[in-house]
C-alpha cells in the first residue's frame, strides 16, 4: 500500500462506458491516494459526445467537479470507428438514468491538454490510466514526444494472450478498436503495466459481491451495483458459466491504488496492424534473449477479493 506518501499524480484517458464508469468511481472516490489532474475522453465503445457527456455525469454525481474533463478524439488514427454499444448499451452507461450535467466539459482538446499539462511536470511524474482505445495519449505523443519523459508510467486495460479475443478470435476491443494508436504507445519506450483479459477476466462480479456493494447504501453503491447487474445480465458475459461479469476497466484504477494486488512479468509487447484476421492482437514475448526492450509489463495474476474490497470500501464513503 501506498501508505502515507503523498498522491500518486493521475490523468485518467476513458471511453464510458460502463467499466469505465466504475473505474471513474473508484478514482473519483480516491481523492486522499490520487491527484487527478484532468479526465480525458476518447470514442470508443459510444461515440465521442456521449463518452464526454457520461464522464462528466460520474463527477457530477460524485462530486468531484474539481476535476476537468476534455473531450479528445472522435475517431481512431487510421481504420474506420468500431462501437460497443451491444455490451454498454445505447447511452454507454447500460440501465444508469442519464441526463445533461451541469458542469461544461474543459475548453480545447484532450490532446492538447495532455501535452500541456505533462510538459508542465517533472520527469516521471505522472501515471496515465487508459480504459478505452489509445487515440488521444498516441496523438499526444506524436504531436510532442518530449511528453514520453513526464510519463512515470501507462496502466492500460487491453489485450489478450491466453484468453483469446473479445471482439475477434484474437482481439481485446480496446486494442482492436485502434490498433494505430496502440502499437504507437506501446512501442513508446514509456514503462507500461498491461491489463489484459488474462487479468482482468480474474476479476468477477459474482452475486455475492454485487450484493455487497448494493448493501452499502450510498448513492454510489447503488449506481455501481446497478452498472454491474447490467453487465451480469448480458449474454455474452454469461460465457462459461461463470458467476459475474468480469471488471475490466475499473482494474487499472485498482492498480495505481494498490499495485501489491497484482503480479506483473516484464515483456516486449507489440500490436498487430495489418491482418485482417488477427488486427489488434497482442504479440507478448516474456523471453529477454528473444525480443528488446522489455518496457512493458504482463499482468498475470489479479488479487480480485482484494481488488472488490478496496471498490467496496470507497463506495462506503458518503
Amino acid at each position: 500500500m501506498r501508505g502515507m506518501s503523498s498522491p500518486r499524480r493521475v490523468i485518467l484517458d476513458c471511453d464510458p462506458g460502463v467499466d469505465d464508469a466504475i473505474a471513474l468511481y473508484l478514482a473519483f472516490a480516491s481523492r486522499d491516494q490520487l491527484q487527478m489532474l484532468g479526465v480525458t475522453t476518447v470514442a470508443g465503445n459510444v461515440s465521442l459526445p456521449l463518452t464526454a457527456r457520461n464522464a462528466r455525469i460520474i463527477r457530477q454525481l460524485t462530486n468531484r467537479t474539481d476535476v476537468p474533463i476534455y473531450a479528445g478524439c472522435s475517431g481512431p488514427v487510421v481504420r474506420q470507428a468500431v462501437e460497443a454499444s451491444h455490451f454498454h448499451g445505447t447511452s454507454g452507461l447500460g440501465s444508469l438514468t442519464t441526463f445533461e450535467p451541469t458542469e461544461k466539459l474543459a475548453s480545447g482538446h484532450a490532446v492538447l491538454f495532455l501535452i500541456d499539462s505533462l510538459l508542465r511536470e517533472p520527469a516521471g511524474s505522472v501515471s496515465i490510466l487508459i480504459t478505452g482505445p489509445m487515440t488521444n495519449v498516441a496523438m499526444a505523443m506524436v504531436l510532442e514526444p518530449r511528453i514520453k519523459a513526464r510519463i512515470q508510467e501507462i496502466i492500460f486495460m487491453g489485450g489478450a494472450r491466453l484468453e483469446g479475443g473479445n471482439i475477434t478470435a484474437s482481439a481485446e476491443y480496446n486494442i482492436y478498436a485502434d490498433p494505430h494508436a496502440a502499437h504507437i504507445v506501446c512501442s513508446s519506450g514509456v514503462r507500461q503495466i498491461a491489463l489484459g483479459l488474462d487479468a482482468t477476466h480474474q476479476v468477477r462480479a459474482s452475486s455475492a459481491r454485487v450484493a455487497a456493494i448494493r448493501r452499502l447504501g450510498t448513492s454510489a453503491a447503488a449506481s455501481v451495483a446497478q452498472l454491474l447487474e447490467f453487465c451480469n445480465s448480458l449474454p455474452g458475459n454469461r460465457f462459461g458459466g461463470l458467476d459475474g461479469a468480469p471488471l475490466h476497466d475499473p482494474c487499472t484504477v485498482a492498480y495505481a491504488l494498490r499495485p501489491d494486488l497484482f503480479a506483473i512479468i516484464p515483456c516486449y509487447l507489440r500490436v498487430e496492424m495489418e491482418s485482417g484476421l488477427t488486427l489488434g492482437h497482442t504479440a507478448v514475448e516474456f523471453r529477454a534473449d528473444v525480443a528488446r526492450p522489455m518496457t512493458s509489463h504482463w499482468v498475470t495474476h489479479c488479487d480480485a477479493d482484494g481488488i472488490f474490497a478496496l471498490l467496496t470500501e470507497s463506495l462506503s464513503r458518503k
